[in-house]
Order: structure tokens, then C-alpha cells, then sequence
């Protein structure tokens, strides 16, 4: 986390966050309205294609978060970089699960590959950090591999994805499409912890809505402050709880449809 030194275990960095103020029952939260909407009679055996449906409307609110476009034009040919970049990963999401889980800084320059191929004139440079953020990036990446070995399922998602996405919009490694990259693999780690398996969830649509909050959430944990830390893992696990209402009204439709 910002202002200290990741450790390779991450039971030892990530559990104690659950002590900060909030944080446990945001995270109770959290868990209740996934579970729930996961048990919707759309999504027992529907789910692909709720889940395809929020993996869309992430992308787009991923990329309007980073000041891309939200609409895809009707003939399908996207022309924002942002947008096109998120949907890209939201199309390679499946695939980089499995990276992710065994060789997350793998799976993070593959994201800039997808999320900045339209963005970065030296393609040479895509899945490059900044030398700058390399030690920093490679220990996160230790921690989420931990969390997805010996690790797993002592950590609880809401508080790994936070943690991921907090790190990854306060380093800025690659220098373009950074904050879709950091929304990408929270969403990762969402989906891999257990916690939303079927990628339901749509929290970037409250990340979008309350653009404003967001910031300043994410500067209070870039700060390294305990209160800053528990101040923006509360507003991430605000976020899936809202995030399962998108995904219920998804399901609500499907099954109306």
C-alpha cells in the first residue's frame, strides 16, 4: 500500500486491513448483495449472458470513468481508444483469468496491450511499466499471486481488489490507460477471489455516477493514512454493493425478456 512496504504474504498485509474503521462490515456488505443476486433465478442458469451484459457495461463505464465514450455505435465499430481498449479486455477477461491467478504482472502487461493498443504510438512500449514502478508492481503482484495460491480463500475479495486497485491508480505504471487497467484487475481479482465467479457485479457503473467520490477516495488511499485506506476499501466495497443492484437489474430483465 502506498507509504509501506508490501510483504510476499498476503495474510499478513491484507487481513489486518480488516481491522480499520468500516472496513469489516462494508465488507459483510459487500458479500450479502453478491450472494444474493447470484442466487436470482436468472442467473442459476442464465448467467452467461447477464454476465456478458455486465462485462459490457463495465467496459463502458471504465472507459467514461478515464473520459472515453460511452456508446457503442450501431454499426459495432468503435472509434474512442478508451472504449475500444476496455472492451478488449472485457472480451479477453476469461482467458486472462488463469494468468492473473499464476503470473499476475504477466496478466497486468497484457491488460495495457488490450486496454492501450490504440493509444500508445510505440507499440514497443506496451506491457512496459515505468521502470520507476517496477519494484512496486512486481510486489503486488506477489501478494495477488499469494492470495490466488497457498493464500486463497483466507483473504477476502472486496479487500485484495481494493487493495489491487488502489495500488495500481496511485502507481500509474504504463503512463496510458492506467485507471482502466487498475478497474480491469479489480475486476480480476473479484471474479478469481470466489467472490463474484460468474463476473455479475458491475461496480464501475458507481465508480462512474460518483466520479467525484471516486477521486477522492482514491487519494485518500494513495496517502498511506490508515483512516485513508479504510476510507477508499469502504467506498470499493459501496461500489459492489451497488454494483449488484446493476447486476440485478440486468437479471431482472433477461428473465422479463
Amino acid at each position: 500500500m502506498p507509504g509501506s512496504v508490501l510483504v510476499v504474504n498476503a495474510q499478513e498485509t491484507l487481513l489486518p486491513l480488516l481491522e480499520l474503521d468500516g472496513v469489516a462490515d462494508a465488507v459483510k456488505a459487500a458479500r450479502a448483495a453478491i450472494d444474493e443476486v447470484h442466487r436470482h433465478p436468472a442467473n442459476r442458469r442464465g448467467w452467461p449472458a447477464t454476465a456478458a451484459e455486465a462485462s459490457v457495461r463495465a467496459a463502458r463505464a471504465s472507459a467514461a470513468v478515464a473520459g472515453g465514450a460511452t456508446e457503442i455505435p450501431d454499426s459495432g465499430e468503435v472509434s474512442d481508444p478508451l472504449l475500444a481498449g476496455a472492451l478488449r479486455i472485457a472480451e479477453g477477461m476469461g482467458p486472462l483469468l488463469p494468468t492473473w491467478q499464476r503470473a499476475p504482472s504477466q496478466a497486468l502487461a497484457r491488460l495495457h496491450v488490450l486496454a492501450a493498443a490504440d493509444l500508445v504510438e510505440d507499440q514497443e512500449l506496451l506491457g512496459r511499466p515505468d521502470p520507476a514502478a517496477s519494484e512496486r508492481l512486481a510486489l503486488l503482484s506477489e501478494i495477488v499471486a499469494d492470495a490466488s495460491g497457498r493464500s486463497q480463500g483466507a483473504i477476502p475479495g472486496p479487500v485484495l481488489a481494493a487493495v489491487v486497485h488502489g495500488e495500481l491508480l496511485a502507481l500509474s505504471p504504463f503512463g496510458s490507460a492506467d485507471g482502466v487497467i487498475a478497474r480491469a484487475a479489480a475486476r480480476l481479482c473479484v471474479i478469481s477471489s470466489g467472490l463474484d465467479p460468474k463476473g455479475l457485479v458491475v461496480p464501475e457503473v458507481a465508480y462512474f455516477r460518483k466520479q467525484a467520490e471516486y477521486a477522492a477516495a482514491a487519494e485518500a488511499f494513495a496517502s498511506g493514512e490508515p483512516d485513508g485506506v479504510a476510507k477508499w476499501i469502504v467506498h470499493c466495497c459501496g461500489a459492489l454493493e451497488a454494483g449488484a443492484r446493476e447486476a440485478k437489474s440486468i437479471a431482472d430483465a433477461v428473465q422479463e425478456g
